[in-house]
Formats: C-alpha cells, sequence, structure tokens
C-alpha cells in the first residue's frame, strides 16, 4: 500500500534518532562505494483493525491472537484488541455506572509463539483496534472467525485483522439481488479520517455522491450498505475505498441469501501479474472478478497452477479487462478435485489490475460463499491463526521458480507442543501439504510459513466449519507480515558536531 514506504523512511529516522548522530561513509576517491548494506530489525509497533463480525443473533466469534517469535525483538512487550466506538453513541462510546468508558480487551496477546483466544457472541459485538508494542509487534496476527448457524450469510465468515492504510480495492462486491454487502470503515487514530468510496460495474463507474467525502470519528467504526451508494443493480463490483486524510482500515462483508457469505479483503496493490492462491479442490464454482484501474485496456493469460504444473483452463486462454469496467468470468469447476492457484500474466503489454476470485462449495441447499483475492507473496515470514485440528488446509503455491518454505505449527491456545515441517514446491505447481499439527493439540494453533530458498511462494489457508450440513468454509491469503524492516547501516561520526 502507498503508506509503506513512508513508513519505512520514518521507522529509519526514529532508530538513528535514538543511536545518536550516525554518518554513512560516503564513496571515497575511486569512486567504490563503502556504504554498510542496510540491516534488517524487528518492527516496534504494530497496529490491527478488526470490523464488527456480524449483525446475526445467532453469531458466534472467536478472535485468535498470535506472534510469531522474531530473533532480535524486544523481550518485552504488550498489546491488547479494545472496542472501537460506533458513530450511533456519537463517538463516546459504552460508559459503565461511573461515567467511565468500558475497556475491557476482548483478547489480550501473550509471550510471542503462545496464541490467545477470546469469545463473542450476538449482533453487537464491535469492531476493535488493537496495538501491539516491542517483543509482541513483529508478525502480530489476529483472526476473526464468525459461525452462523442460520439466515443471511449462514456459515463461516472469517478475516485476518488488517494494518491501517489510506487506499484498498475490493474487486468481487456485488449489489444484486439476494446480495447484501457492506464495506467496513475503522480509524484507530486520534482524528477524523476522510474517505471516497467509489463503485466501478461492467459499463465503468457507478453514479454516487453519498460515498464521496464519509467522515469516520476517531477510534471510531462505520459499516455503509453498497446498495444505499448506489441504486444499480451490479452482479460484480470493484469498490476502491481512498483516504483523503487520516487512515483507515477497511473490508467488504458479502453476505448471500442462497450461499452463506464471508469477508472479502482488500486485493493485492495493481499490478500486471498477480496470483490469487489455493483455491479450494473441492469448489463447484469460481468466478474470476477483475478491474485495472488505469486509462488502458488489460489483456491477461489466465493459468492454473496445479500439483503437476501450470495449466490453461479450457475456453479460458485469455481474459480481455476494459479500462475503468468490472470484468466477471465464470470458469466453473476449475480445480477439478485438485489444489490449485490463478496465475495472470499479461499476453502482451503489462497493464496493471486487481483481482479477486468467488468460490461456492457444495451444493443445493448445502452451498457455502467465500473468496480469494490476488495476494502479495509470503515473503520471508507469514502467520495465519485460529487453525483447528482436521478443518485446516494449507495450500503452497511456487508460481515461477521451485521453492523451499518451512512451516511451523506453535503450541495451541489450551497447551500442546510446537512442531516444525519443511517443503519443497515444485516451479509452476500449488499444493496443499499435510501441514504439521502441535503434539497433544489443545484448543486451536497459529500457522507460520517462512521461505527458506528458491523462488517467491504465495499461500492460503482453508478453514472449515463444524457443520455437516453445510459446506462451511473461509479462505485466508499468507501475505508477508512485515514484521521486519530494513535500516541503512550508519557508523558513529562525532565530527559533525564539530562541523
Amino acid at each position: 500500500m502507498k503508506r509503506t514506504t513512508l513508513s519505512l523512511i520514518a521507522c529509519a529516522t526514529a532508530l538513528a534518532a535514538v543511536t545518536g548522530f550516525a554518518a554513512v561513509s560516503a564513496p571515497d576517491g575511486s569512486g567504490t562505494d563503502t556504504a554498510a548494506p542496510a540491516a534488517r530489525l524487528p518492527v516496534e509497533r504494530t497496529s490491527l483493525l478488526c470490523p464488527a463480525p456480524s449483525t446475526s443473533d445467532l453469531a458466534e466469534t472467536a478472535y485468535t491472537s498470535f506472534t510469531p517469535v522474531t530473533k532480535g525483538a524486544d523481550e518485552k512487550g504488550d498489546g491488547e484488541l479494545a472496542t472501537a466506538e460506533t458513530a450511533e453513541d456519537g463517538g463516546k462510546g459504552a460508559k459503565d455506572d461511573k461515567g467511565e468508558k468500558k475497556e475491557k480487551p476482548v483478547v489480550q496477546p501473550k509471550a510471542p509463539g503462545t496464541p490467545v483466544t477470546g469469545k463473542t457472541t450476538g449482533a453487537d459485538a464491535p469492531a476493535l483496534i488493537g496495538t501491539a508494542e516491542g517483543g509482541t509487534a513483529p508478525g502480530w496476527t489476529v483472526q476473526q472467525t464468525t459461525e452462523v448457524a442460520a439466515g443471511t450469510g449462514r456459515g463461516l465468515q472469517g478475516v485476518n485483522c488488517t494494518a491501517p492504510d489510506t487506499e484498498f480495492w475490493f474487486p468481487g462486491a456485488s449489489t444484486a439481488t439476494g446480495r447484501t454487502d457492506y464495506v467496513h470503515l475503522t480509524n484507530p487514530d486520534d482524528s477524523a479520517a476522510v474517505v471516497d468510496i467509489e463503485l466501478y460495474g461492467k459499463d465503468g463507474a457507478l453514479k454516487s455522491t453519498v460515498g464521496e467525502g464519509v467522515t469516520v470519528p476517531p477510534h471510531t467504526s462505520e459499516s455503509l450498505l453498497l446498495s444505499t451508494l448506489s441504486e444499480v443493480k451490479e452482479t460484480d463490483l470493484t469498490v476502491h475505498v481512498g483516504v483523503r486524510s487520516g487512515r483507515v482500515g477497511a473490508a467488504v462483508q458479502a453476505l448471500d441469501d442462497k450461499t452463506g457469505g464471508d469477508w472479502l479483503t482488500a486485493a493485492a496493490d495493481p499490478a500486471s501479474e498477480l496470483v490469487l492462491p489455493g483455491i479450494p479442490k473441492d469448489a463447484t464454482a469460481v468466478r474470476l472478478v477483475l478491474f485495472t484501474p488505469g486509462g488502458t485496456d488489460a489483456d491477461l493469460k489466465v493459468r492454473l497452477a496445479s500439483p503437476s504444473g501450470l495449466i490453461t483452463p479450457a475456453g479460458h486462454e485469455t481474459v480481455h479487462v476494459k479500462a475503468g469496467m468490472t470484468t466477471g468470468v465464470d470458469l466453473g469447476e476449475v480445480t477439478r478435485g485438485e489444489a490449485g492457484s490463478l496465475v495472470l500474466t499479461p499476453t502482451d503489454r503489462a497493464v496493471p489490475v486487481v483481482a479477486a476470485v468467488r468460490v461456492v462449495r457444495g451444493k443445493g441447499d448445502e452451498q457455502e460463499s467465500a473468496f480469494v483475492p490476488a495476494s502479495d507473496p509470503v515473503g520471508a515470514r507469514a502467520t495465519v491463526a485460529d487453525n483447528r485440528a482436521k478443518s485446516t488446509t494449507l495450500a503452497l503455491s511456487a508460481p515461477g521458480e521451485a521453492a523451499q518454505v518451512k512451516v511451523t505449527a506453535s503450541a495451541g491456545t489450551e497447551g500442546g507442543t510446537p512442531a516444525t515441517k519443511t517443503y519443497t514446491i515444485k516451479a509452476g505447481t500449488t499444493q496443499n501439504v499435510d501441514a504439521p499439527v502441535p503434539a497433544g493439540l489443545k484448543g486451536s494453533y497459529a500457522l507460520t510459513v517462512e521461505t527458506v530458498s528458491g523462488g517467491p511462494v504465495h499461500a492460503s489457508r482453508t478453514l472449515t466449519g463444524s457443520d455437516d450440513d453445510v459446506a462451511a468454509f473461509t479462505v485466508q491469503t499468507l501475505p508477508d507480515d512485515r514484521g521486519m524492516v530494513s535500516v541503512p547501516n550508519a557508523d558513529e561520526d562525532l565530527s559533525v558536531l564539530q562541523k
């Protein structure tokens, strides 16, 4: 996202300030650069935002917090997930009998390496604002998982709580009959955020003034029904959230009368090459939704990274995406019972696009839906929490070069011993691996994926629900957790004080 570069610069500046005056060696007369290479250090503060989980009285929500062990991190650390305020209470928040704000954390993070969980029930569970500092910050992740027994959106809804940012793309939303989609915005800061919400359908931008200049007060969460932003019924929509001032966390909750629902998280930033990792092998319907934000049409080659290599889906060799318009393509049962990831590459010139797939499992009255957005690679390390025995599938994809990854299962929330396995992923393939499970597991656990060698690896986790009558599931992608930051090495030079 656009804040990343600024954040890294700010972090590097702060580190230089606390270590004293520093100077990087200048090139000598021979033209050789003697500056030392950048060091990678653990971040010292992380913010995460979780949207309000459900409006159903039947909702049961679990929050699982986990920080992987990070070499070089501060030995001390702390963090919490506190209740966000809502527009309905005027930004004042809930109060106790003494008129003081209720701030009891829903879940209190534990030491790195140990997951902890908290639970809420019903329709009144609020959005959460989380902060972790010191040793708890690097790679901190929180999974929000909600089970809804019946009604619109019934099934399993999962979301990995996200960091605040200034721009988000959500291809795959809808205002079609039978769909009820909300965009959730949460402001973690002390000043108001001003947000523009734009909707793009098959014919381009939808006219609406309601989504312009939406104010999100400090420490507050707002949810807006997409059908109130435009009266146009669109099967496939791309939602763009742009922040004029401040920053927010954003996610789209997509609920369907017939096929349940799930959270649609932001797709990877616009790029000419995209990977949508870990489409469930038993998917009965897969719909690809794409959008190009520039003024140039995009032509993309569509391939599936299967267990045996890259293959081209019959009848869907390429897809044309008109500039500024949302395109939807039904791929049917594209995985055909095998692990698979969609790989999109330009047929000719490179044009940035965003993409996601809507996946349906089951048939008839036992259908459930979820989303897999285009995702950045695992990078150095990625983590997903709230994994459960016999309900977790980990998909690893190496769309380019072969790669080796290490997967670590943490201890359980109620007990268990960590376990680690290493896997080699062949070039152009996706594998549903037999992920490690903690010995003596009690409760849920976290999985941490680290790239050991080779090319980029993309990953996702599929979690299935406890309801045997419905194919309940949710999918979370595993991009780099950004627990480490590159900081230029510097040499102390007190002579600058004499100049």
